[in-house]
C-alpha cells in the first residue's frame, strides 16, 4: 500500500522536480524538520510519551481490578462465580477489541485528540460502573471502559514509531510495557485494599479521578506526533511548535478509516505477527490464571488471606516486572546493533529474538514454580518468587516480541500491532472464562506444568525465525498491505 495512504505518517513530499524547499532532494541531505517527531526535543518527547504511559498504566488497571473483588461482586449481586468474572473476561476482550477502532481513527484525526477522547470516555464510564444498581448495567459499564481503555493499547508502539529511531525502539517500548505490567501488578495492591476498606465502587471511583486527572495533563502535554510534511515551499520550521497541541493538527484527508480496518484484518496474514500474538498472548494469559489462582488460593484455608494481602502478593509481580526492564529494554537495542556491525551494517528484525533468551527461561519456570508451590500449599514465599519471575518473562518476552513486530513491518506498525493485540486479549479473556474448569478438572500441579510447555514451546520457535526471518518476509512480502515493501 502506498504510504500516502492510511496506513503510514510518513508521505514523500518532495515536489516532482526533485527540489524542496530550495534544496536538491537527489543530491543532497534534507534539513531536519524540527516538526517531525523524530526531530523534538528529548523534553517535548517524554511530557507526551509519559502522558501516553500513564494512560497505560491506568488501562491495565481498569482491566485487572475486578480479579480482587469477585467475592464481595457475589455477596452484592447475587451472581454466580462465572458470572462474576465476566466483568474481567468481557471488559479484557473489549480492552483488545478497541483497537479495531481506535488506530485506523487514529490514522484520520490524529493521536491526540484520539488520546483524549479515550481518557475522557474511560473517566467516565468508571463514574457509571461506580454507580451501577445492577449487574446487567455494571457489565455493561464495564464493557464500554475496556472499549475505552484500549485507546492505550496498539496505539502506543506507533507512537513510538513516530518518534524514535529504530536503534532506541526497544527501550523506549520497555518503558511502555513497564507502565502496562505497573498497571497489572501494582493495580491489584490498590484495588485490593479500596475493596477491603471502602468497598468494590471505590476502585472505580479511584480510576475515574485518575483518568480525569490525567486528561487534564494531557490537554497541555499530548503533542500530535503524527507527521504530515508540507509540499508547500514555506520550511516546515516557519510554524508555530504550538502546532502539535490543536487537535486537527494531525488529520490526515488522504487516510481511511475502513480501508485502515482491512489493512489491519489482512495483516493477520503474516507468520510473524501471528508468532507475536501467540508469544505474548499465553504470556499475559497466564499471568490472568495466576491473578485468578492467587485470589481464590490465598483467600481459603490454610492461608485465610485478607483481600488486602492478596494485593501485596501483586508486589512480587511489579518487583519482576522492574527487573525486566533493562534486559526487555536496552539489552534489545544493544543486542541488535551488536549483530548488525558483525554482519555489515543492515539491521534485521530478527537481531532482536536473542535477548528472548534470559526471559525465556526465566518465565516459564516462574510459572511451573508458582503453579507447584500453590498445588503443594508451601509457604507463600515460594509462590511469590515464582510470580516475579513470571511477570519478568510477562514484561521482557512482551517487549522483545513487539520490538520485533514493529521492526518487520514498520509502515503498518499500528496496524500490525492491532492484530497482535486483538489476539493477545481473545486468550486472555478465554482463560479467565475457562481457567476455573481447567484446574478443577486437572489440578493446579498439572495445568501449570502444560501452561510451562506451552510458553516454552512458543519461544522455541524464534529458532527458526531467527534463521528464516528475513527468507519468509521476502516470501509474504508479495501479499498483504506490506507488499510494497
Amino acid at each position: 500500500m502506498n504510504e500516502d495512504k492510511a496506513t503510514s505518517n510518513h508521505i514523500d513530499y518532495a515536489d516532482e522536480d526533485g527540489v524542496e524547499d530550495g534544496y536538491d532532494v537527489k543530491n543532497a541531505d534534507p534539513p531536519l524538520d524540527p516538526h517531525d517527531p523524530k526531530n523534538w526535543p528529548l523534553s517535548t518527547k517524554l511530557t507526551t510519551y509519559l502522558t501516553i504511559c500513564c494512560f497505560t498504566f491506568l488501562a491495565n488497571v481498569n482491566s485487572s481490578n475486578f480479579t480482587v473483588a469477585t467475592k464481595a461482586i457475589i455477596s452484592e449481586f447475587h451472581v454466580s462465580s462465572t458470572e462474576a468474572g465476566h466483568l474481567v473476561s468481557l471488559n479484557v476482550f473489549c480492552f483488545g477489541l478497541g483497537n479495531l477502532v481506535w488506530v485506523p481513527l487514529m490514522r484520520v484525526v490524529g493521536t491526540r485528540p484520539v488520546y483524549l477522547a479515550a481518557l475522557l470516555a474511560l473517566s467516565m464510564m468508571n463514574v457509571w460502573s461506580a454507580r451501577a444498581t445492577g449487574y446487567a448495567e455494571l457489565l455493561g459499564a464495564r464493557i464500554l471502559s475496556g472499549l475505552a481503555a484500549a485507546a492505550a493499547d496498539a496505539t502506543v508502539p506507533a507512537v513510538v514509531a513516530d518518534m524514535v529511531r529504530p536503534e532506541g525502539r526497544g527501550h523506549w517500548l520497555m518503558i511502555f510495557h513497564l507502565a502496562l505490567t505497573s498497571g497489572l501488578f501494582v493495580g491489584p495492591l490498590i484495588n485490593a485494599y479500596l475493596v477491603q476498606d471502602a468497598g468494590w465502587r471505590w476502585m472505580c471511583w479511584f480510576l475515574a479521578i485518575a483518568a480525569g486527572a490525567v486528561w487534564g495533563v494531557g490537554v497541555f502535554t499530548l503533542r500530535e506526533t503524527t507527521y504530515l510534511p508540507r509540499r508547500e515551499k514555506t520550511r516546515p520550521s516557519s510554524s508555530s511548535s504550538w502546532g502539535t497541541l490543536s487537535l486537527t493538527h494531525g488529520y490526515n484527508p488522504n487516510a481511511s478509516f475502513i480501508r485502515t480496518v482491512l489493512v489491519i484484518l489482512s495483516a493477520a496474514g503474516y507468520p510473524q505477527l501471528l508468532w507475536c500474538a501467540f508469544t505474548i498472548g499465553v504470556s499475559v494469559g497466564w499471568n490472568i490464571v495466576v491473578q485468578l489462582t492467587a485470589s481464590r488460593t490465598f483467600t481459603s484455608p490454610p492461608y485465610n488471606w485478607p483481600a488486602g494481602d492478596i494485593g501485596l502478593l501483586s508486589l512480587a509481580g511489579f518487583i519482576g516486572s522492574l527487573l525486566a526492564f533493562y534486559v526487555g529494554g536496552r539489552l534489545i537495542d544493544q543486542i541488535s546493533t551488536r549483530y548488525t556491525r558483525r554482519r555489515g551494517g543492515e539491521r534485521q528484525p530478527e537481531y532482536r529474538l536473542p535477548a528472548l533468551i534470559v526471559p525465556g527461561v526465566i518465565g516459564p519456570g516462574g510459572i511451573l514454580m508458582f503453579g507447584l508451590c500453590v498445588a503443594h500449599q508451601t509457604h507463600w514465599m515460594g509462590a511469590a518468587v515464582g510470580y516475579a519471575m513470571q511477570a519478568f518473562g510477562v514484561a521482557a518476552i512482551s517487549n522483545v516480541a513487539v520490538t520485533y513486530a514493529l521492526d518487520c513491518y514498520p509502515r503498518i506498525a499500528g496496524e500490525a500491532l492491532v492484530i497482535i493485540f486483538v489476539i493477545r486479549n481473545t486468550i486472555g479473556m478465554l482463560l479467565s472464562l475457562y481457567a476455573t474448569d481447567w484446574i478443577a478438572r486437572q489440578g493446579v500441579a498439572s495445568v501449570f506444568g502444560e501452561m510451562t510447555a506451552i510458553q516454552t514451546a512458543s519461544l522455541l520457535v524464534a529458532v527458526p525465525l531467527f534463521f528464516g526471518g528475513k527468507w519468509l518476509r521476502g516470501i509474504t512480502g508479495g501479499y498483504g498491505p506490506n507488499r510494497e515493501i
